[in-house]
């Protein structure tokens, strides 16, 4: 088989949470551009639905969507259940939910820190588990799950603690899980993205003057698109990765360098 037979997705099934917009819609759409058939998983049942029938329009996989609420493990054992049903097995989880809220560390209640550690790191832990009891059943999988830059550097000039202890934790979780599953062909990765130019954070208003300092301080003098991962996650997927587990693979224009 060759390269590019390798990095084809054909007959495989995924799921993305958060795919609604932004990062999982266009990781959605590369997974099903290579040959997936795709579950949107989000909490905006609409939106989600929307992006199922646009994808499935334009590359003819199966799409379906599902209301997932990832902190809540009940939900996410629905999630499943539903997924199993419509495709019969799942391949591939890409577990990429996630939120930021930019509050100074001694300001901060206690309820807001628990929502951002309960999206970023439970919710990756339960959608994570959930993939891995049925890849470890059916004999293999692969799961790339959302960490971030955030893990590796403190981002300034926002005060984000609770973001980046959260994306800390996706990554040493990954990496436990990798060693954990590892005799059970089950591969778990995590990719750590940059600042990600989506459509969501460009028309904010209130976040142009981040912009501009995050653009002044980035060595290639932009922020990423979110095309720029799509392939990646497709080598994670496949088979091309089958000696890749327990990785962190940065994608943030050498960011993290400086």
């Amino acid at each position: 088989m060759g390269i590019l037979e390798k990095m084809r997705l054909d007959g495989k099934k995924a799921f993305v949470t958060g795919g609604a917009r932004g990062i999982g819609k266009c990781v959605a759409t590369a997974l099903a551009e290579a040959g997936a058939d795709i579950a949107i998983v989000d909490m905006d049942l609409p939106v989600a639905e929307e992006t199922a029938k646009e994808i499935a329009a334009a590359t003819g996989v199966k799409t379906i969507a599902v209301k997932t609420d990832v902190t809540s493990q009940s939900e996410v054992d629905a999630m499943i259940d539903t997924v199993l049903g419509s495709f019969g097995r799942i391949d591939i989880a890409f577990c990429n939910a996630g939120i930021a809220l930019n509050v100074a560390a001694e300001e901060m209640t206690y309820e807001q820190w628990l929502k951002v550690i309960n999206v970023n790191l439970n919710g990756v832990f339960l959608t994570a588990q959930a993939a891995g009891k049925v890849m470890i059943k059916q004999g293999g999988g692969s799961i790339i799950n959302t960490a971030s830059m955030s893990a590796h550097i403190v981002n300034v000039p926002q005060p984000q603690c609770a973001y980046n202890a959260s994306k800390a934790g996706v990554i040493q979780l990954t990496k436990s899980l990798a060693v954990e599953w590892i005799d059970k062909n089950v591969r778990v990765n995590c990719i750590s993205p940059g600042y990600i130019g989506t459509d969501l954070i460009l028309s904010n208003e209130g976040l142009k003057p981040l912009i501009e300092k995050w653009n002044a301080m980035a060595p290639m003098g932009r922020m990423g698109k979110p095309e720029e991962l799509q392939a990646i996650v497709v080598y994670l997927a496949g088979d091309c990765s089958t000696f890749t587990t327990g990785s962190d693979f940065v994608v943030d224009g050498a960011f993290t360098c400086i």
